[in-house]
């Protein structure tokens, strides 16, 4: 949005074919691939931007530490908002369903610079259907804690430490291409800014924490329901704590356009200026269009249910994100071109046993299609499952139609431990 149409040159990149291309084309251009999703990144995060006067940039010598009060919360979950501290910090979650001992698990993990008041929509049908369920606010995100990206407190939470393939990264990984086809490429694991916490291995520790001391299943195991990016801290925890999780159901993954693998190098330097010119100087933009009717335009484009998009998603989205420290997540969080991806985890041994299925939505703009069905030739996943007439979310577009479906799942993964 609010770019210029002129043509600034074309490249072939396998992760970026498009599937509303001119029949026979080949090419696209910078604009359509990459820089219409950075851009579109880059508004989504101004939209849900908070109003914090002083925002600092991330930087490895940044060393500040912001004290964060749990006591604000969004409008209408007053009532049902807890809080568990881990690792110093605040974690807002909500629960439902019954308080038999004995009833299946089940733990909602959200999107990109959403909350848990996402899933508003699902969790108490899982409840209804005799589950535990439980949806938490992951670290930097909706009304948990948001210490800044760097400094001593970041380092100590961060779940890169005590990794070292993270610092080494992956060579020559098996990944898909929005066409459905195949490529390798190496996988940046490392997030680039050094020392931010704020990372894929931080959110999947996190989970694993909250499902051993907050939910405590009788049987030891979880079942994790994500959208969207959620889906990459889902499968590390899996893939972290066999033992703990043993079903996966995936909404939409996200393929993290922004990783320096699904992008070319030749407009990684250009990213990276953008990234660091957003962490430094980003503030501005993100004023002046944090304002509902701009939050509810933009959700106009992932969700292809428009009257999905109303005032009551605009404010659970939008409230927690206005408070103090959010900014900082935003910019950090748009650095981070690195980390896991789905097909490289998928790969992963360590979930050869855990059970996992997708379901998505034919209409969403972000995710191709083929490059989704094509997760069905991994073991653990069991069904690809395509949905007509949603977009993004489906599960926060129509929920009649994927809640019977995480019921289901759900069903079965709990059958199959006693079978």
């Amino acid at each position: 949005p609010g770019t210029s149409t002129e043509d600034l040159g074309t490249f072939q990149h396998p992760s970026y074919e498009c599937s509303s291309r001119p029949r026979g084309s080949k090419t696209m251009s910078f604009k359509r691939s990459s820089q219409v999703f950075f851009l579109a990144c880059i508004s989504k995060a101004s939209a849900f931007a908070p109003k914090y006067k002083d925002a600092r940039a991330c930087s490895p010598t940044h060393s500040a530490v912001t004290a964060q009060s749990p006591l604000e919360t969004s409008q209408g979950t007053e009532e049902r908002d807890k809080f568990w501290e881990w690792r110093g910090q605040q974690i807002r979650y909500v629960e439902d369903g019954t308080t038999s001992a004995g009833a299946p698990c089940v733990l909602f993990v959200h999107g990109l610079f959403v909350n848990a008041d996402h899933w508003r929509k699902n969790v108490p049908a899982l409840a209804q259907a005799g589950y535990r369920a439980y949806a938490l606010d992951l670290l930097g995100n909706g009304l948990s804690s948001k210490p800044p990206p760097c400094g001593e407190v970041a380092q100590s939470l961060s779940g890169e430490i005590d990794r070292p393939v993270v610092k080494s990264g992956l060579a020559n990984v098996e990944l898909g291409t929005a066409s459905g086809g195949t490529r390798r490429s190496d996988v940046d694991l490392a997030h680039p800014v050094e020392g931010s916490c704020y990372n894929f291995y931080t959110w999947a520790e996190q989970l694993a924490d909250f499902a051993e001391e907050v939910m405590r299943p009788a049987d030891g195991k979880v079942v994790i329901v994500a959208n969207s990016i959620g889906t990459i801290s889902s499968f590390q925890t899996a893939i972290d704590r066999p033992d703990l999780f043993d079903g996966v159901f995936v909404i939409n993954p996200n393929f993290r356009e922004l990783h320096s693998a699904e992008s070319p190098a030749l407009i990684q330097p250009a990213v990276r200026a953008v990234q660091k010119l957003l962490r430094e100087k980003g503030q501005p933009l993100f004023d002046s269009l944090a304002k509902p009717g701009t939050v509810k335009q933009i959700l106009m484009e992932p969700y292809a249910v428009k009257e999905a998009v109303t005032d009551e998603l605009v404010d659970v989205l939008l409230t927690p994100l206005l408070r103090p420290g959010s900014a900082d997540v935003v910019f950090d969080t748009l650095s981070y071109s690195a980390g896991p991806l789905p097909e490289q985890q998928l790969q992963d041994p360590s979930l050869a046993d855990t059970q996992v299925e997708v379901c998505y939505g034919l209409k969403d703009p972000w995710t191709p299609a083929p490059r989704v069905e094509r997760l069905s030739k991994y073991g653990p996943v069991k069904r690809v499952t395509p949905l007509s007439g949603v977009g993004h979310c489906p599960h926060d577009e129509a929920p009649d139609l994927v809640n019977p479906l995480i019921v289901d799942f759900v069903r079965r993964v709990a059958d199959s431990r006693v079978a």
